[in-house]
């Protein structure tokens, strides 16, 4: 287990500390994990309903998260997937109370009702008005199964649309009302690709395979309604929606908020993936979507996946969720649309367009596309490769990389003017400066630019000392933008050793065919000499001797297309 924590034992107590420590606006209850708004005593005393909510801690920023104006007066924090004391409770009430009362909002577990419900009735007997709400928003289960829905990240929306609530000076009835309004118009399911770590157990809860998902698992690793193989995310979250939609009696002409959920271990760009999907498909389902959220609301450690949950709405319910709140946590609603802005952008400059020479031989031309197409053959089949060596020694772009810029080679080759070499060479290089990306993207491209503007100056396109001093052109192209020299690790130790043997070849007076295998022969001499080598230049310079043994990935790459070059002689 690696987790940056101290002591197994002391995570929650911890946790509350430093956020406690990191904003003026919280407070806590001595010894106790209760994590209060600072002003809880002046909202008490402008006659404004007091909420607390809270569960076991490892949902964060769930529940203390939400702690502040215009939502939560209090959290209740137990230990991790635990549910907290009575005792701890009863504290945070008697702490909040004021004479409008308090609202418990209490996620539906067979230890929270228990706990949130006894320190109710204890409460009740000393005289504080309390009020108990329980969110079920939960739908992977049968509505049969026998503890009921479970709470989920639904609650986040609940804690908002209450919060407002009181905010606006409800009362203790009118709060409970609309909290209560609100659950029964949310549904939630959720997504998992992986199990999370409780820091006093040390090890998984549960074992997940590798080509697995968890369709419906709670927010403690609880089973889901179905584990099923990995998929595309469009059609996972299909049946997520198809479920919400069919329990939450969503259709055409309805109204939602949508919220999708972090569980805790996925990556941005996978939330905004999920999100297009969501939006797209209630959009086509004519449903509209009139608030959304998207990030890290309520998690399970760790855990990589989502969940997806829409809450009903009307203009008043909006109005709730839009209102203004100043809990950490908390990010206001955006207004989404059914269809992406896109803006057209001029060009603002005109690209170069010389042609240069003509092929005086069309079965040149035909030569020449069939390196092309190698080429881009090569690349693709060698991605699998060039990934795995460019995960040991950078940061695993570049077989993904070069295999996107030879699918725009094959697209292009429809559209290239390859009876004219220079200006096909010179339009390659603008598809490929667009597609590739990284650093691989403007060195490929000024390369070629270099080089073919040299070719295009050639009296004569067939002769080998034009594409030699082209091939020279581009490797100081490369140099002079990269600021690289052999020696340093990169696709130069491949490129410059090739340059070198196509001059010495040309200049012995060998045919062509020649002339490219001493090059392929001295690129890959140069691709094994790389594996002793010393990164200085890119990500590779940052693991110094670790990447001893391994040949680099960019001068593979070079070795590659230069064989598949050869290919077609």
């Amino acid at each position: 287990m690696k987790k940056l924590i101290n002591d197994p034992l002391k995570v929650v107590d911890e946790m509350i500390e430093g956020l406690v420590l990191g904003d003026e606006r919280l407070a806590r209850i001595e010894g106790e994990n209760v994590v209060l708004r600072a002003d809880y005593a002046e909202h008490a005393a402008a006659g404004k309903v007091a909420l607390i909510s809270g569960g076991g801690a490892g949902h964060e920023p769930a529940h203390a998260g939400y702690v502040g104006a215009g939502m939560l007066t209090a959290a209740v924090v137990g230990e991790v997937f635990t549910s907290p004391s009575v005792d701890a409770v009863l504290a945070a009430i008697r702490a909040v109370a004021g004479p409008a009362g308090v609202l418990l909002i209490v996620k539906n577990y067979t230890g929270d009702r228990l706990n949130f419900g006894l320190a109710a009735e204890l409460a009740r007997a000393a005289g504080i008005a309390v009020e108990v709400v329980v969110v079920a928003d939960d739908v992977a289960l049968d509505d049969d199964h026998a503890v009921g829905r479970r709470g989920i990240a639904g609650t986040v929306l609940v804690h908002k649309v209450a919060g407002a609530a009181a905010e606006a000076g409800l009362s203790l009835a009118g709060v409970r009302d609309e909290a209560q309004a609100a659950i029964d118009a949310v549904v939630s399911m959720g997504l998992g690709l992986g199990s999370c770590t409780v820091p006093a157990a040390g090890k998984p809860g549960f074992e997940l395979g590798e080509t697995e998902v968890e369709y419906g698992l709670g927010i403690h690793g609880e089973r889901g309604a179905q584990r099923g193989p990995i998929a595309r995310a469009d059609e996972m979250l299909d049946r997520l929606i198809e479920r919400l939609l069919s329990r939450g009696a969503i259709g055409g002409g309805d109204r939602v908020a949508l919220l999708v959920n972090n569980l805790g271990g996925t990556a941005v760009q996978e939330l905004d993936i999920v999100a297009r999907h969501a939006l797209t498909r209630l959009a086509d389902l004519g449903v509209e979507v009139s608030a959304a959220l998207v990030g890290t609301y309520l998690t399970a450690l760790e855990m990589p996946g989502c969940s997806l949950s829409l809450l009903k709405l009307d203009e008043h319910r909006l109005g709730r969720l839009l209102a203004p709140a100043a809990a950490a946590a908390w990010h206001a609603p955006l207004r989404p649309t059914t269809r992406p802005s896109i803006v057209t952008v001029a060009p603002t400059e005109k690209a170069a367009d010389a042609a240069g020479p003509a092929w005086p031989d069309t079965a040149q031309a035909g030569r020449f596309t069939a390196s092309l197409r190698a080429v881009a053959a090569a690349l693709e089949t060698a991605e699998p490769e060039l990934t795995a060596l460019d995960s040991v020694v950078g940061d695993g772009d570049i077989g993904l990389s070069l295999a996107r810029g030879a699918r725009a080679i094959d697209d292009a080759l429809r559209t290239l003017d390859v009876a004219h070499p220079a200006g096909a060479l010179l339009a390659l290089a603008g598809t490929l400066r667009r597609v590739l990306g990284g650093t691989s993207g403007p060195l490929y491209a000024v390369f070629i630019v270099r080089a073919a503007t040299t070719l295009a100056e050639a009296g004569k396109v067939d002769a080998p000392l034009a594409w030699a001093a082209a091939f020279r052109a581009g490797c100081e192209a490369v140099q002079a933008l990269g600021g690289g020299k052999a020696g340093d690790r990169t696709m130069l130790d491949a490129l410059l050793p090739a340059a070198d043997a196509i001059d010495a070849a040309v200049a012995r007076g060998d045919e062509t065919r020649a002339v490219v295998h001493a090059a392929i022969a001295a690129a890959e001499q140069g691709v094994e000499a790389t594996r002793t080598m010393r990164p200085r230049l890119g990500r590779s310079a940052y693991l110094g001797d670790r990447t001893q043994g391994h040949a680099d990935p960019g001068a593979h790459a070079v070795a590659v297309w230069l064989k598949a070059v050869g290919s077609a002689f």
